[in-house]
């Protein structure tokens, strides 16, 4: 009792740290010479009130921010701003109470619909797959980490938040987020640090046009947390931008140690994503990430700004174990760290392959994965599914959606079989079959209508950006703008259009938004579809799409 007295007594007065007998073990100095760049390549969660078995939710993109805060600002977003699954995640989907019904590590959940289109009114078939899972929310805990992060300290970073960067007039920050790129990212950084265990290995590279060893990989337990949070506030934004050397030094941190299967070894990469030297080419930037992620180092990327370049990141992020966030502000980066730090470095479904065998439909498009280039007329593929949480409403993100073509007049049926890798390599399938009801319109339930009125809300948006994109770039002219040839060309997929992979670039300047009058009339007739299928579906899901389109037929 005296012994608790004196310890209490000595807090009160002289104040207490759990890291005074920890070491500070930064390296960086903003002065010292750079290392050397050609190295080869070589916790848990509290239960909550609400518990359920937890979804999936594919790879790459988790949200959508920075397409909204580029409207928001007044600019015009690039078209990979925005993905299906980005989109998806900001949406909850049913996928079935798991439980004894789900005896898998991954149960996939299929639902039907057939409608007629909202425009050409043509008959299109749907096949959903519900991303469910055997992990209960309560029981799910993730592997230790060793978690590197790498951070951009380029001269880039400097800029506000919500200014292009590479502009040629400095347009004034907007009123709200005043901060710099580095400020919020460093913010962001110390946030993530709180979610850390003891036995968490953590470790921090820098780059520039150089990279640097900031702190070496070790325990947090050993380590002084208080005086690394300091050293990475006081960071300061300098140089060029050389990607590849910064990711090459965060893998030189994992050589240093002993491989151990009881870690998820994880790079945690900050950027504005806008190099400027070094390697540019996307080959060798996606050789770099997959080089990685074969040795089980898997990445997540975190774009920072309003010009943040998802161009690049959305091409890596479909390398197996990656994913990637936008950040608005480090208040509401740490809202989501709170909510999902365990869930989004924790890989747990490799490899997912679909195969569809029917006479009588083929896959014609797919919304909700990264790998729309690997989808043929039989086959979908999903390189990882991350642990995803859910509520009463559903899972975040917890669908793919498959739009069918029918090809032949048979019964309808159509048999699914599906692959798929865990984390300790063993292979698991699944074979169901299923069947399209009659000939009239029918949703099978809300989340399959949901998932496709969400899927026409990204098809039309991303068919504008495209078309805006070039007008601002000057690469195509002549453009029909009646509403007519618009809804003809933004009803279509936007991988089969011509133009598709042709508006890019890697330092860019803005693009005004704009919204031409044949868009502007598309946009008001498909509000009032989307909300005709509000009014059907519970609450208010579709209130972010409405709102987006509402300040989009303002725009002039």
């Amino acid at each position: 009792m005296r012994y608790l007295l004196l310890l209490i007594f000595s807090i009160v007065t002289y104040g207490y740290s759990a890291d005074t007998d920890r070491v500070d073990d930064w390296e960086y100095n903003s002065s010292i010479e750079h290392l050397d760049n050609n190295m080869p390549l070589g916790g848990s969660i509290a239960p909550r009130v609400f518990s359920k078995n937890l979804g999936f939710a594919v790879g790459g993109a988790k949200d959508t921010n920075n397409f909204i805060e580029n409207i928001e600002s007044g600019y015009l977003p690039r078209v990979s701003s925005i993905t299906y699954e980005g989109q998806f995640y900001r949406h909850h989907f049913d996928i079935g109470e798991g439980g004894d019904s789900c005896r898998e590590l991954f149960c996939p959940r299929y639902s039907t619909a057939k409608r007629l289109n909202i425009f050409s009114k043509e008959e299109e078939y749907f096949l959903s797959v519900g991303l469910s899972s055997n992990i209960n929310e309560v029981n799910f805990r993730r592997k230790k980490l060793n978690l590197v992060i790498a951070l951009d300290i380029s001269g880039s970073m400097g800029a506000n938040f919500n200014r292009y960067y590479y502009d040629t007039s400095r347009r004034r920050a907007l009123d709200g987020e005043r901060k710099s790129k580095i400020e919020i990212a460093t913010e962001s950084i110390v946030a993530m640090l709180s979610h850390l265990n003891g036995d968490d290995r953590f470790g921090v590279v820098l780059f520039d046009d150089r990279a640097y060893r900031a702190k070496p990989l070790r325990e947090l337990k050993f380590t002084n947390r208080d005086a690394i949070k300091a050293h990475i506030l006081a960071l300061k934004e300098r140089g060029g931008t050389d990607w590849s050397a910064g990711y090459r030094e965060a893998i030189e941190l994992f050589n240093k140690i002993e491989p151990n299967g009881e870690y998820e070894n994880r790079i945690i990469f900050l950027t504005d994503a806008m190099p400027n030297s070094g390697e540019l080419r996307r080959d060798r930037l996606f050789g770099l990430a997959r080089s990685a992620s074969d040795r089980d180092i898997h990445t997540t990327f975190i774009g920072v700004g309003v010009d943040f370049n998802s161009d690049l990141v959305e091409y890596i992020s479909k390398v197996r174990g990656a994913n990637y966030f936008t950040v608005n502000s480090s208040q509401e980066f740490k809202k989501l760290l709170d909510r999902e730090f365990n869930y989004m470095v924790t890989p747990l479904v490799y490899d997912l392959k679909l195969e569809l065998e029917s006479r009588d439909y083929e896959i014609d498009a797919i919304y909700g994965s990264p790998e729309v280039d690997l989808a043929s007329g039989d086959i979908m593929r999903v390189n990882t599914l991350f642990p995803s949480p859910t509520d009463e409403r559903g899972a975040e993100g917890g669908v793919v959606l498959l739009k069918l073509k029918r090809v032949a007049d048979g019964n309808g049926t159509v048999t699914l079989r599906v692959g798929y890798m865990d984390l300790n390599g063993s292979r698991y399938e699944n074979v169901q079959s299923i069947k399209f009801k009659g000939d009239r319109e029918y949703y099978d339930n809300l989340s399959i209508r949901e998932a496709i009125a969400v899927s026409d809300f990204v098809t039309i948006i991303k068919n504008w950006l495209i078309d805006s994109r070039a007008s601002c770039n000057d690469r195509v002219k002549g453009f029909i703008d009646t509403v007519v040839a618009v809804i003809e060309r933004s009803s279509k997929f936007p991988p089969k259009r011509d133009i598709y992979r042709s508006v890019e670039g890697w330092e860019r300047k803005s693009c005004k938004l704009v919204v031409s009058d044949g868009y502007r009339e598309l946009f008001k007739l498909f509000r009032d579809h989307l909300m005709r299928e509000m009014k059907i579906l519970n609450g208010d899901p579709l209130k972010i799409e409405l709102k987006i389109l509402d300040r989009l037929i303002k725009e002039q």
